[in-house]
């Protein structure tokens, strides 16, 4: 049987991306020729990077390519540099354009708790050992999106702030979708969060939810309130597999969950659409004040690689390959120094790569 043939477009982007990028090019490279999968990468600028090539931080080259490819790993956007332009010209607007081309409106955030990091969590040991858990957020819907939105001026002269958040079923039913398949791949427990008590969009979502585990009969199906779900985030984080809820939630759960984890450098993203293109990145900015310096951390683009491998390619084998690199290369103590404790090995951005190469190789 021929090997499988992926086209990749990596969009390197500012600052410390195209170093972190370049190390997972390389775990990918090395875990293809081991599996017998065919990569063919191509390469394209974003953000501040494409400001400065040709004045727009999205060109349409750039979209274009990644519409042709299938899947596409970004590293990082943005910078002092760039922080004074007009909003619609700033590198960020690349990365919603990203977004809104591309039509992702899914958004994957792990937060999974290495063991030779725990002590870098602010709960304590016996609370977060073991967590693994996936928020799966809406991207394109909700109070983010939802009409009418403004600040109008009332009768009385008065101003009124205005959001609204709204769902359709069709919205709620392609998201739960990707929940379910999502802990299909994990362990099998889906919770959905709302604010059904108080929120008829969010009944209309519970409702939805609700009808599409019926589709889903080996997912463990549950349902909490957004403010419980908080809580329990920090009681008892290891009752989550996988979690669903809407943009406004989503967000603000996603940064939660990633706090027990002590290390945003460790952690990577997937954004999907309908399409089945996705988008892959770390959830960490482009770090401008260490670029070109070797000190980065590359593990959250390597494991945004493995979140490509195992939701974007449909290759679990090659992501738990690369993900279980990661855990030996900290269990030998190698550490860049955002995640650097007593006992450890300091090392730069390259070195960290050949550690993963060498295990990857059993060296």
């Amino acid at each position: 049987m021929s090997a499988p043939q992926y086209r990749i477009t990596l969009l390197p982007g500012d600052g410390i991306g195209p170093e972190i990028m370049a190390v997972a090019v390389d775990v990918l490279k090395t875990v293809g020729r081991q599996l017998n999968i065919g990569f063919e990468f191509v390469e394209a600028l974003i953000g501040g990077a494409a400001i400065d090539a040709t004045g727009v931080p999205l060109p349409e080259d750039t979209l274009e390519k990644c519409r042709q490819s299938d899947a596409v790993l970004l590293a990082a956007i943005g910078g002092y540099k760039w922080d004074t332009l007009p909003s619609h010209l700033r590198p960020e607007a690349g990365l919603l354009g990203l977004r809104s081309g591309l039509k992702l409106f899914a958004n994957l955030r792990p937060a999974q708790i290495f063991p030779q990091l725990i002590d870098a969590s602010p709960l304590k040991r016996e609370v977060v050992e073991g967590v693994d858990i996936m928020v799966v957020r809406e991207l394109t819907g909700g109070i983010y999106f939802g009409q009418p939105k403004g600040i109008f001026a009332t009768e009385t002269g008065e101003r009124r702030g205005v959001n609204t958040m709204a769902y359709t079923e069709s919205e709620i039913d392609r998201i739960g979708r990707v929940a379910f398949e999502t802990a299909r791949k994990r362990r099998g427990k889906l919770c959905s969060v709302d604010k059904a008590n108080v929120l008829e969009v969010s009944q209309l979502w519970r409702d939805r939810i609700t009808k599409l585990a019926a589709e889903y009969p080996d997912i463990e199906l549950s349902h909490l309130y957004v403010d419980n779900t908080a809580m329990q985030l920090v009681r008892n984080p290891k009752q989550f597999d996988t979690i669903v809820t809407g943009n406004l939630f989503g967000d603000i759960l996603s940064d939660e969950a990633a706090m027990l984890t002590g290390s945003i450098g460790m952690l990577p993203s997937a954004s999907l659409g309908s399409s089945g293109l996705g988008v892959f990145e770390p959830v960490h900015g482009s770090a401008p004040d260490i670029a070109g310096q070797d000190k980065a951390n590359p593990l959250a683009q390597v494991l945004s690689a493995a979140m490509m491998l195992r939701y974007g390619l449909q290759q679990p084998a090659a992501a738990d390959k690369i993900e279980r690199a990661v855990s030996q290369v900290l269990e030998r103590g190698d550490r860049t120094g955002d995640i650097m404790s007593a006992n450890t090995n300091l090392v730069g951005c390259r070195a960290m790569g050949d550690a993963l190469i060498e295990v990857l190789e059993g060296k």
